[in-house]
């Protein structure tokens, strides 16, 4: 009958031994934020429109103003390339920051018929561990 009690109370020790082990030693869940970054050209003849880049960060707005994408001569190229920097610019800010880019979405609205105003508009949401 000794050894019988001497047995279950090792093992009864050893199951706590483990129990504890495992709750002790357990990684933590890794929690996230995210950001989000919106970037809005604008395809309103003449330069009429505005252009922006929004960024939410923890509930704040940064609004940066970028170029349109026509002028008063049509589609212009070099506000492209300077918007192409800026966004890429941001891109690797956030980058060295620690933040990774998980999703890119894409969107186009026109409110005329023939399409001749409108936006481009790009969204990109970030996450990191916190």
């Amino acid at each position: 009958m000794r050894k019988s009690f001497i047995f279950t109370s090792g093992l009864t020790g050893l199951v706590l031994v483990a129990l504890v082990a495992s709750v002790a030693f357990q990684t933590p869940v890794a929690q996230k934020e995210y950001m989000t970054m919106t970037v809005i050209e604008s395809i309103i003849p003449a330069g009429l429109g505005r252009s922006r880049i929004l960024i939410d960060n923890g509930g704040k707005m940064e609004e940066l103003k970028i170029n349109n994408i026509y002028s008063a001569v049509g589609i212009n190229l070099q506000n492209i390339y300077d918007n192409d920097v800026m966004v890429t610019a941001k891109l690797n800010e956030f980058a060295g920051a620690g933040w990774h880019l998980d999703f890119v979405n894409t969107g186009v609205q026109s409110p005329t018929d023939g399409g001749k105003d409108g936006i481009y508009a790009t969204r990109y949401i970030f996450s990191r561990e916190n």
